[in-house]
């Protein structure tokens, strides 16, 4: 009996014993299979926190591997508020570094439990600071932060990002895509005591890096030399482009004003602006090279013929239009030389509205070039049914259509080249490490179109040399090399009485060098100068010391015999000129040739005879001078531009001589004359053999 008893308790134990196990196991089976998800997300949440980080972004760099834009790591600090002991004293501390209110910086603590931010991207002296308090629950992450090492240096064309690292600008904004590589994502992990540790980054995509076709140092001298002309003649803005005539590859793009995109919050609209795309102005005279291109390409007239200027007078339909000066006979070139309305427009009715519109969209004016960059204005050429009798005499000289510089620069750019139009672009290649990327979409290569016959460029480059030589464009002209271009003064609408106002003009300024095998073509744009406004008195000159610093630096050989005043002019120190010299000479002295030169300067042999040279005193400034001999045009000129030098190249081959002497303190900016030759050299070498 007893034994029955105890075989039933173990059976009723045992089966008690069976069915807690039963649902034990039963329950566990149940969470593992059907509620697995569930409380597995309720844990991460508990245990995890994932923390949105701004990506890295690619490289930009110039056509020379310089870096102009890049990412670089800082701190951003996080709090976990149930780990600081007293939030108020937390939050006292951390808004006197932050100067920031102290119940802002309370808020913050106050809305979440596990995680909140308390600054992004911190600058390292506050970094530090915050670090030096030692706070518990207070901790750093690394986020990447966009840096441009050369601050305004380009930086209407390579753009900027806001606080999310997104692009809001030039190619930052073009390529974002490709650019900005994938959100990251970090996760924070916490332990069954609340204790807080980093649980690894996500995986990272490498993002792309992008070339440009700009040159840094070439970049550098375009912006000086327009910041220069805009304090000179307080001009309200400007544009500088730089192009090679060959390819399309913009070298340099230069803006007035310009901005620091390290500092995107203190943008203005006007400052971001990029008026090489984006501005419409009317082009004045400078379009002439159009009306004159197409009937020269349509063989109705020659260089030549004989116009009748009417003394500086024309009517249409009705109307007259009076030319900036009254001229009576002259010649084709003579009509570009000194830019006569009456003469552009009587080419201009011949030619006839048809044909003079189709040559217009034929250089690319009135639709986008398709630059790789955003923002980029169409132009405004009305369609030649909207023409009015009027509109063919307005548009032969520049009014009635809006260009932008980039337009106009291509289409100068293919006078210059032989009459083919190139799309102009500032992206040479993308990579992701050392693979060069497809080029698709706006990168795609596309082939150049032919916009006038050879024969028609050539004559075009010649009566354009004119200008310089002998027009509107003289102070264009060039130290060494030859050179041709085309001044414009575009009237601008006075708002107050819808009428062209006689002294708010655009200045400006194309032309391209050498002659016949230009290596650059440069556009200079200056709205609303003071004082003197014509683009012959302002815009010409800067050209000219654009092109006398990029020239050399890009190697092209001299092909101009230097003229002994050039050379002594060259080493005048004239600080109250950006020419020195330049005012003491006449059309004449640029335009005649050596055997129509007094006797002693036919003679003179540039690298023979130095100019006698006073100004080599110390100037008490902190730049040692560097010792040129024997350095090649690009490296000196590297050299300058490193140390902020301005340096006057004179001649050709290699240094030989120079002023200030080696070891001379300068201050930054200051001039130094170096003289290049081949007889110096040569002699040099037979001394050596002796």
């Amino acid at each position: 009996m007893q034994t029955k008893k105890a075989h039933f308790r173990l059976l009723l134990i045992a089966s008690l014993a069976f069915v807690w196990m039963t649902a034990v196991f039963g329950r566990l089976a149940y969470l593992q299979l059907f509620r697995h998800r569930e409380y597995l997300t309720r844990a991460q949440k508990q245990q995890q926190r994932s923390i949105d980080i701004t990506p890295k972004r690619g490289v930009i760099y110039d056509r020379n591997m310089h870096a102009l834009a890049m990412s670089i790591q800082v701190d951003s600090a996080y709090a976990v508020p149930t780990e600081i002991v007293d939030q108020q004293l937390a939050a006292r501390l951390l808004s006197n570094i932050l100067e920031i209110p102290r119940d802002v910086m309370e808020a913050k603590l106050d809305t979440s439990r596990t995680f909140a931010w308390i600054a992004r991207k911190l600058p390292p002296n506050k970094a530090e600071a915050i670090a030096a308090l030692n706070l518990k629950g207070v901790y750093f992450q690394k986020e990447n932060q966009r840096f441009y090492p050369k601050r305004e240096l380009a930086s209407h064309v390579i753009g900027y990002v806001n606080l999310d690292e997104k692009g809001l600008g030039g190619i930052e904004q073009e390529f974002e895509s490709d650019i900005r590589g994938k959100n990251e994502r970090i996760l924070v992990m916490t332990d069954g005591r609340q204790r807080w540790f980093d649980g690894g980054e996500a995986q990272r995509e490498k993002p792309a890096d992008v070339v440009l076709t700009i040159d840094d140092k070439i970049q550098y001298m375009a912006e000086r030399e327009l910041a220069a002309a805009i304090e000179k003649t307080h001009a309200l803005a400007g544009t500088v482009v730089v192009m090679n005539p060959n390819n399309g590859e913009v070298l340099a793009m230069a803006n007035w004003p310009k901005y620091n995109p390290n500092a995107a919050s203190k943008i203005s609209e006007d400052m971001r602006t990029n008026r090489a795309v984006s501005t419409l102005y009317e082009p004045g005279s400078t379009f002439k090279l159009i009306t004159l291109a197409a009937a020269f390409d349509q063989n109705l007239t020659r260089p030549d013929e004989v116009f009748n200027c009417e003394n500086g007078a024309i009517y249409i339909a009705g109307h007259r239009i009076r030319d900036h000066k009254p001229f009576g006979l002259l010649n084709v070139s003579q009509i570009l030389e000194k830019s006569s309305d009456v003469g552009a427009i009587k080419i201009a009715l011949r030619l006839g509205p048809p044909k003079f519109y189709e040559y217009i969209r034929a250089f690319g004016f009135g639709a986008p070039t398709r630059i790789d960059l955003p923002g980029e204005s169409s132009g405004l050429v009305r369609k030649l049914n909207n023409w009015t009798p009027v509109s063919i005499g307005s548009i032969s000289m520049g009014q009635e259509v809006g260009v932008t510089p980039i337009q106009l620069t291509a289409a100068v750019s293919a006078i210059a080249n032989g009459g083919m139009l190139y799309k102009p672009h500032v992206v040479a290649q993308m990579r992701r490490g050392d693979q060069v990327l497809p080029a698709l979409g706006p990168l795609a290569p596309t082939e150049p179109k032919r916009v006038i016959r050879p024969e028609t460029a050539a004559t075009m480059r010649r009566l354009m040399e004119g200008v310089v030589l002998n027009g509107t464009g003289v102070l264009a002209h060039l130290d060494g090399w030859t050179a041709a271009g085309k001044t414009g003064s575009a009237q601008k609408i006075d708002p107050n009485t819808g009428r062209y106002s006689p002294t708010q003009l655009i200045a400006s300024f194309s032309g391209f060098a050498p002659i016949n095998n230009p290596a650059v073509t440069i556009l200079v744009s200056l709205d609303s100068p003071v004082g003197l406004h014509e683009g012959g008195m302002v815009a010409a000159p800067v050209f000219k010391r654009i092109a006398e610093q990029v020239l050399p630096y890009l190697d092209v050989p001299r092909d101009v015999p230097i003229r002994a005043r050039l050379i002594e002019a060259s080493y005048r120190k004239d600080a109250a000129s950006d020419a020195p010299g330049l005012e003491d000479f006449t059309p004449a002295d640029f335009s005649a040739q050596p055997d129509q030169l007094p006797a002693a300067a036919a003679e003179a042999k540039p690298q023979e005879r130095a100019p006698e040279v006073t100004m080599t005193v110390d100037e008490g400034g902190d730049i040692a001078v560097p010792d040129f001999s024997g350095k090649t045009m690009r490296r000196v000129t590297q050299m300058c531009l490193r140390l902020g030098l301005d340096p006057v190249l004179v001649g050709s081959s290699l240094a030989t001589s120079q002023t200030p002497a080696a070891g001379v303190k300068l201050r930054r900016g200051a001039r130094v004359t170096v003289q290049f030759g081949f007889v110096a050299q040569k002699t040099q070498k037979s001394a050596k053999k002796r």
